[in-house]
């Protein structure tokens, strides 16, 4: 028995929890709350698919007097061979059965549908791809193959990370959902609430607290909740998470409460720990409520009546995925894009540096809102205490920090702290593409684990980036990208168009900036999406200075996603194809020498950006001065010594040959025995073990005390040989 039981509703990640329960079970250790968290989607997605869920799903889609298409008829056909291969492909994508995949690469082993005609575009690139990441990519086909026979004969709602989003996109209204919830209950929703009635019998919670972090799950948490008010009625049910965050926050309609008891806003610490207090307390206490919806003499009222503040993140404790169903998540890979695979590849650990963003200024994003707008770091050696104890809690050392963008100075101590514990880890985070990121932040951040970043270049257009208050150039991404990718660290970015007075003009120019970085290789992976004008950002908050014309509705339910009109009158939905297409190809590097007319079926205008702009923005020289207070760190090992006299006409002196085996190469350095010997005693000061850090002016004067001419030595051959193979400046 426990007090609390935490949900995640279907559907959100296949291959690895979201983190919210996480999140709250760790800080609820804190308190010596006893509680119980479930991940209700993989639940549900594992009994679908499984021997058992396709022959029930199978005779259900033949009972229905249907037209199906050709696609479905062929899979109802091969029913047999999809029944047959469940279970052994769903192992395979849980890591339980690799050699499977020679067995699925061979062919004729796997039912194949119309997910599969795309393969004669790809083939090239599993040769790029191991056999078990070519094995996941067909596999993932099969079951995408799959779901479309769901979408088709057993429900229309259904999607693998989201479940009947359409009714949670921006409902105005609760009407449309409410009378979806008077509806008999689908075959997945049976599924979903069978798991849900175990475990609740199995730990008879008094609080049940369901994490809702987008519209894709509203559906199914309200289809719970409803179920439990009808089976338990005795138990408090609350929402909280990302969705109710942004999209509930004027909430009005009483008839969400015959559901939910409670709804909280932003942080849930707080809120939650009263929220125990209130219903799980025996002996009387004070009702208090930070930031909570519930309903009172019959009205929707706000309470916020507790004057306690909120924890700190150093207060929050460690994420605790116990509970939940570790080894059985299912790894997918959509595309055959290393970068791309990321999301749906692997079980990550998440963890957030910083809460809120720094920067906190881009137009379009919800910088009105807590989760953005309080920016709290939390301090490196408290994240890396984090990371140890996850690391033996799930058995798992890849972390994911889901920030909004993880600030670069943190992400420096955290990288030295991973490196001062001799951890290994691998790690990977959302950034801002700023000059932060020099060549040796991204190789100090490579040797602590980092294999990839993501960030927004949004619009690829100084104009509209400075519109969006985006604070960097396209010139200043691509040497960013560069930098990370030169380190080995692969980069994804979030691209947009259909931002406010952009022209058709700076959309294919932004294509063409595009191509350009991904042609020169300083991109790996990217996603375009259509900009959405949100109740909170600043074009939402102030739409006249955009100069888009919002459309209103009366809200009683959700407000987040705002209809509007842009006064260009530009229908920007028309370019989604072909920019999505175009990007498609080149993430698999080709098709750089197609016209960009090539990906549109209307006419465009031709690109103003000339062909090399890219190549001439990476090949501008950077100034080589070194800021007194610049970090000097080595991240190699101690050389070994050789000594030796040099004459020459004559005259003769003593030198030293330091010889550096790294992990792939070796290199070697020759200076004078005194400079050799300042400098071997310098390395084990600048290790990157050491907690101390010398600064560059600190070095200078250290070297000047001794020696004569630092400049001279500081840019001398064998030195710049030492700083392109480990001797950073930061």
């Amino acid at each position: 028995m426990k007090e609390i039981l935490l949900i995640t509703p279907p559907f959100t990640q296949l291959n690895t929890p979201y983190p919210a329960t996480a999140y709250l079970k760790g800080f609820l250790n804190t308190k010596n709350i006893s509680t119980c968290q479930m991940d209700l989607g993989i639940e549900v997605i594992l009994e679908l698919f499984s021997k058992q869920g396709l022959i029930e799903m199978f005779e259900i889609g033949e009972s229905k007097e249907i037209d199906l298409s050709d696609n479905v008829q062929r899979i109802v056909v091969l029913q047999n061979e999809y029944i047959k291969t469940i279970d052994s492909v769903i192992a395979f994508l849980q890591g339980k059965q690799p050699t499977l995949a020679r067995q699925i690469c061979s062919g004729n082993f796997l039912p194949e549908a119309s997910r599969f005609e795309q393969l004669d575009d790809l083939e090239y690139a599993f040769g790029s791809m191991g056999m078990q990441d070519k094995g996941k990519h067909l596999a993932t086909l099969y079951l995408e193959d799959l779901s479309d026979f769901i979408v088709e004969c057993i429900d229309e709602n259904f999607g693998f990370s989201r479940y009947a989003e359409r009714l949670g996109r921006s409902a105005n209204s609760f009407d449309e959902l409410y009378n979806e919830l008077q509806k008999q209950t689908t075959f997945i929703d049976e599924i979903t609430l069978r798991i849900l009635k175990d475990r609740v019998e199995e730990v008879q919670p008094k609080l049940v607290l369901i994490s809702v972090p987008f519209p894709g799950n509203l559906y199914s948490a309200f289809r719970c909740a409803q179920f439990l008010k009808a089976n338990y009625p005795e138990v408090k049910i609350s929402m909280g998470g990302g969705f109710p965050n942004t999209e509930l926050r004027q909430l009005k309609d009483k008839r969400v409460f015959e559901f939910f008891d409670f709804i909280t806003l932003d942080d849930g610490e707080l809120p939650v720990e009263l929220l125990y207090h209130a219903v799980c307390h025996t002996e009387p206490v004070e009702v208090l409520f930070k930031r909570t919806f519930l309903l009172e003499n019959n009205e929707v009222v706000y309470k916020n009546n507790s004057t306690k503040q909120d924890y700190k993140q150093s207060e929050v404790g460690t994420p605790d995925y116990s509970n939940l169903l570790l080894d059985q998540y299912i790894s997918v890979i959509e595309i055959a894009n290393p970068m791309h695979s990321l999301w749906s590849d692997g079980r990550w650990n998440k963890l957030t540096m910083a809460h809120g963003c720094y920067w906190g200024k881009c137009t379009f994003c919800d910088i009105s809102l807590d989760y953005i707008k309080i920016y709290e770091p939390i301090a490196a050696k408290i994240l890396v205490d984090r990371m140890e104890e996850l690391i033996v809690q799930t058995g798992e050392n890849g972390f994911h920090f889901v920030d909004e963008a993880a600030p670069p100075a943190l992400m420096r101590e955290v990288a030295f702290e991973i490196l001062r514990r001799n951890l290994s880890v691998t790690w990977w985070t959302n950034i801002r593409f700023e000059k932060s990121f020099t060549q040796d932040l991204c190789l100090l951040l490579k040797l602590s684990g980092c294999i990839a970043v993501s960030g927004g270049l949004e619009v690829a257009s100084d104009r509209l980036l400075e519109l969006i208050k985006k604070g960097v150039t396209v010139e200043q991404v691509a040497q960013v990208t560069r930098n990370f990718t030169e380190a080995g660290i692969m980069v994804h970015s979030y691209l947009m168009y259909g931002y406010p007075t952009q022209t058709i003009q700076e959309t294919i120019d932004s294509l063409e900036m595009v191509r350009q970085l991904f042609e020169i290789g300083v991109l790996q992976s990217g996603f375009w999406h259509q900009f959405a004008m949100t109740a909170h950002s600043p074009v939402g908050i102030n739409p006249e200075a955009f100069g888009v014309v919002p459309v209103t509705n009366e809200i009683t339910f959700a407000n987040n996603d705002v209809a509007f009109t842009d006064k260009t009158g530009i229908n920007h939905d028309k370019f989604s194809f072909g920019l999505k297409k175009s990007l498609f190809n080149y993430m698999h590097g080709i098709c750089f020498d197609y016209d960009l007319q090539d990906w549109f079926d209307f006419k465009i205008p031709r690109t103003k950006i000339e062909p090399d702009f890219i190549q001439n923005a990476l090949q501008k020289e950077t100034v080589f001065t070194t800021k007194p207070n610049a970090k000097i760190v080595w991240t190699g090992g101690i050389p070994l010594v050789k000594k030796f006299t040099k004459s020459k006409k004559g005259n003769s002196w003593e030198m030293m040959n330091l010889t550096f085996h790294q992990k792939t190469h070796s290199f070697e350095i020759t200076l004078e025995e005194d400079k050799g010997n300042w400098l071997l005693e310098k390395l084990e000061t600048l290790s990157v073990s050491n907690e101390k850090r010398m600064t560059f002016q600190q070095l200078k004067t250290d070297f000047e005390t001794q020696l004569e001419d630092f400049e001279l030595f500081w840019y001398s051959k064998s030195i710049n040989n030492l700083k392109t193979n480990g001797l950073l400046v930061l």
